[in-house]
């Protein structure tokens, strides 16, 4: 039986048992990772093999296929198609093999296949259309029908060839700019993909939706237009008086275009050259905090972000994709869309005033068609608690919606858990609602919640968040804050929170939040004054206020949003949403701010109110917003402004337009009230948030010059005890007893649990690495001399070289595969020489919060050896030392030591499961996510 396995392997195409092979050694190292395992995967950045996990899979395929590979493809092949050209060129085996189990069957064409080789938008739609024309991708439902439009791949592409020959008709050359003012339908997808086809630039505006908008729509649209030097307006036949005027606005504008217009003419279609760095888009921001900027989106952005974004949620071909949201919008364009559009699921798609019409109709549509992906803001999820009526979505089955997306403005814990709980009863689970966070300036989204994982709120004493940044945990309900988790950061992605002086806050401590990542612009078109603002360096400020615990972002409000108000942060959602429930008043049309007050050194806190109530009921109307906003401050606003419908501005998603709103104030352009309210604690800055802030980072640059001393010190008496002491046990007491002492000279309190659960005799220490402390932590906690595993970088550092030589430190290489495995040998021979080893098998060091996949190397050694792995889980450096700064901040730091965990086997599956084995032991006493799908540091990072 096995004989005849081996020579049904021998016989099967190299490709397939190749694949097969590859993919088995990937889901052992990473089960919980669903990698696309293709003739072209990168070994080191998309499956993450180490020089072992090489190793492994060398030797099955050479056993499989009954060849002889060279030595030298250990450290030479990248990708499974160079073993496959490797196998093809070897020489048979000189002797049989026992034969391996024959292999799963690959499809190397599947019918349904990611287009992860794409290296553009258009190349995904081309490998689609080419692979499965007649699948459909888009259900469109248009006007007020109930049965869908089916477009295949094959009709989205001619539709788009066609809009793309229109034009090239019309003299548009490549890299020129399209706007596309169209509502969602069949004319927007093909003119925006006509548009890429092209080679061209599109710049997605939106139509206007009401006479009384044209003004304010034209004078904002031009200054996109000529912002964005759009050479092509593309535009419904109804807005052709806004695209002429528009047109005699804009210098660049030649030419303002129906759909209809753009195909008419039958013309020959001429492909354009594009590159992945091609500029796809320029994304408009919504102006809800100033003048509207474009964000530069290439070709490879993008598609970078619709990878994590899927990888995130295990999006697959599967998948059924139902969104309302405009196509003009982040959400709706990249997200739902082009999201969909890559991995070639179905997208069921609704124009917006389907949904806003009756909020019912996007349940039961998601029940019709079993969809498990669709996302919204925070407000529609609202809605549905308080306009679906029971009646309305009787029988409807939620229970296949697996992934809610809840973003583009600020997510309320009430609305997602009045949400969860009503919609239970039909099959929704809590783990489906996702509060997302994620700016146009990074495509469309940075971060998302685990995928199984219900919503994870967090209540903070209001008065150590509002007076000095720190969000305290607390259980006082009367007046916690509450915030609701927006994830953590996509695959590739970092983010963090700095204070005013870009220093990296630790856990729990209030600042702007900073990212990056692949599809991070690299700023906005034609504004370099803005795009300074946005660069940090690498890293994009988002505008954005939060805090970080454990991975995980919790926003709490825009930096130019913050109200200083009687010495307190005032965040302006909680308001509105208080005053926005008082009855009278247009719930999502109240705008609360800030204006500068220079006698009280201070601001005016001003709340600006839609109403429906006539004039002589104003009075008891403006008495019970400010009962409401005192209920939520301990204070009333400095002035309510009460107005008339439609007069707080806003943007194009919805979002209220603060500083707009602000301007229309202080020119007196809103409606006076016939009073204004008291002016109450203008006096209170000195004795209230700024002194305390102020003190704040007094103490924060003090404890990091004492901690920068501490160490100095310390180093000068340690390091050369270590060096002259002559003998192992006298250098390991001295470096032990300066660790301990530099900890405690610090301020930093250490806690040891389960050091009495060591063995005796030798054994393998793994601990996690979040900081460079951890060698100061392991050095003072570790109960017996250990050989240090370090990174051979360190042997050409003479200081640092001397130092680990006196204390028996073993140099391992981490890039060469070869001397990897070379390493893994002299660790296996220490430990049989009775000598305990302490490793870090992350193998790298990240700023990030989050345990990273492990490298075989230490398992594999103990398996050898036969020698039980001690998990160690280390808490807390992380938020007192970052990887890439040298700023400390105060903290505590836990050490749990687990119970050892012996080797079952003497193979390589005895290796990887008692590798899974300690992380899992690890990752359980760790409060920081998993980041097994994370296969290499982001570039900058510090290797360890």
């Amino acid at each position: 039986m096995g004989g005849s396995s081996t020579s049904a392997a021998n016989d099967a195409a190299p490709e397939a048992v190749v694949l097969a092979l590859v993919a088995a050694v990937a889901e052992e190292l990473h089960p919980q990772r669903r990698a696309a395992v293709t003739l072209d995967a990168s070994f080191d950045r998309e499956l993450g093999f180490d020089s072992l996990a090489r190793s492994e899979l060398l030797l099955r395929v050479a056993e499989a296929m009954r060849v002889e590979l060279p030595d030298a493809l250990l450290g030479t092949a990248e990708r499974p198609r160079d073993l496959v050209d490797a196998v093809r060129a070897a020489p048979r085996a000189r002797a049989v093999q026992t034969a391996v189990a024959a292999p799963v069957a690959v499809t190397l064409e599947p019918a349904i296949a990611v287009p992860y080789g794409a290296k553009t938008l258009v190349d995904a739609l081309e490998i689609h259309a080419s692979a499965t024309p007649d699948r459909v991708h888009v259900e469109l439902y248009e006007g007020s029908s109930d049965v869908p439009r089916a477009i295949t791949y094959r009709a989205l592409l001619d539709g788009a060839r066609r809009a793309a020959a229109g034009l090239q008709r019309s003299g548009l050359e490549p890299g020129a700019a399209v706007a596309i003012m169209l509502p969602t339908g069949a004319a927007y997808l093909e003119t925006f993909l006509g548009v890429l086809l092209a080679g061209a630039v599109a710049v997605p505006i939106y139509p206007p939706e009401r006479a009384s908008q044209i003004e304010d729509h034209l004078r904002r649209h031009a200054a996109i237009l000529d912002n964005a030097q759009t050479r092509v307006l593309v535009a419904p036949a109804q807005a052709r008086p806004v695209a002429r005027l528009l047109r005699g606005q804009v210098k660049s504008l030649d030419a303002a275009l129906t759909p209809e217009q753009l195909t008419a003419l039958p013309t020959a279609f001429a492909p354009a050259t594009i590159a992945p760095d091609a500029v796809a888009m320029l994304q408009y921001t919504s102006g809800s905090t100033g003048q509207p900027k474009g964000v530069v989106l290439t070709h490879a952005q993008l598609l970078a972000n619709i990878r994590a974004m899927g990888r995130a949620v295990d999006a697959e071909p599967a998948d059924v994709f139902l969104s309302w949201l405009p196509l003009y919008h982040d959400m709706g364009l990249i997200g739902a869309w082009l999201g969909s559009l890559h991995f070639g699921m179905r997208l069921v798609l609704m124009p917006p005033s389907a949904f806003l019409g009756r909020p019912a109709r996007w349940l039961t549509r998601l029940h019709e068609h079993r969809a498990t992906i669709s996302g919204a803001p925070n407000f529609a999820y609202e809605l549905c608690v308080a306009r679906v009526r029971d009646d309305e979505i009787a029988g409807v089955d939620l229970s296949r919606w697996r992934v809610a997306f809840n973003g583009a403005e600020p997510v309320t814990p009430a609305t997602v858990r009045r949400f969860c709980e009503r919609y239970a009863a039909h099959g929704l689970r809590r783990s489906a609602m996702k509060p997302a966070y994620g700016l146009a300036e990074a495509g469309v989204c940075v971060a998302l919640p685990p995928l199984e994982r219900e919503p994870l709120f967090d209540r903070v004493d209001r008065d150590a968040y509002q007076r000095v940044g720190e969000a305290r945990r607390t259980t006082d309900d009367a007046t916690a804050l509450e915030f609701v988790s927006s994830g953590q950061a996509l695959p590739g992605y970092q983010l963090r929170v700095v204070d005013d002086a870009e220093r990296e806050l630790p856990d729990r401590r209030e600042g702007r939040i900073e990212f990056r990542g692949p599809s991070a612009t690299r700023g906005y078109f034609r504004n370099e004054a803005a795009s300074r603002q946005l660069l940090r360096g690498d890293w994009l400020d988002t505008g954005d206020m939060g805090y970080i615990v454990g991975g995980d972002l919790f926003v709490t409000s825009r930096v130019k949003d913050l109200i200083k108000r009687a010495g307190r942060n005032i965040y302006p959602y909680e308001i509105e949403n208080a005053v926005g429930a008082v009855p009278g008043i247009r719930h999502g049309c109240v705008a609360a701010f800030g204006v500068a007050d220079a006698d009280a050194l201070t601001e005016r806190l001003i709340v600006v109110a839609e109403t429906m109530q006539a004039e002589p009921t104003r009075g008891p109307l403006r008495e019970r917003i400010e009962r409401a906003v005192s209920q939520v401050l301990g204070f009333a606003p400095d002035e309510v402004v009460l107005v008339r419908p439609d007069t707080v501005p806003k943007t194009a998603s919805g979002k209220i337009r603060r500083p707009a709103c602000r301007q229309l104030y202080e020119r007196g352009e809103l409606e006076r009230p016939t009073a204004a309210v008291p002016l109450q604690f203008v006096r209170l800055w000195w004795r209230g948030l700024g002194a305390g802030r102020l003190r704040r980072k007094v103490a924060d640059a003090a404890y990091a010059w004492r901690a920068r001393c501490v160490f100095g010190l310390l180093i000068a008496v340690v390091w050369p005890l270590v060096v002259l002491s002559p003998s192992t046990n006298l250098r390991w007491r001295a470096m032990r007893h300066g660790a301990r002492w530099l900890l405690r000279l610090s301020g930093v309190p250490l806690t040891v649990n389960g050091a009495g659960r060591v063995p005796q005799g030798p054994c393998v220490f793994v601990a996690n690495h979040a900081s460079y402390l951890d060698a100061v932590v392991v050095a003072a906690t570790v109960p017996t001399t250990c050989s240090f595993v370090v990174k051979g970088e360190l042997a050409k550092q003479f200081f640092a070289r001397l130092f680990l030589e006196r204390i028996g430190a073993t140099f391992v290489e981490r890039l060469d595969v070869q001397k990897g495995i070379e390493d893994a040998r002299r660790l296996t021979a220490l430990l049989g020489r009775g000598q305990p080893v302490l490793m870090f098998p992350e193998g790298t060091l990240t700023r990030m919060p989050g345990l990273l996949p492990f490298r075989m190397g230490a398992f594999a050694a103990a398996v050898d050896a036969r020698v039980p792995v001690v998990p160690m889980a280390i808490r807390g450096t992380r938020s007192i030392l970052r990887s890439d700064v040298w700023y400390a901040h105060r903290g505590a730091v836990d050490v749990d030591f687990a119970e050892s965990v012996a080797p079952e086997g003497a193979d390589w599956h005895a290796a990887v499961r008692l590798r899974d084995r300690v992380r899992a032991a690890i990752l359980e006493r760790l409060d920081e996510p998993d980041l097994a799908g994370v296969v290499a540091p982001v570039p900058g990072e510090e290797p360890s």
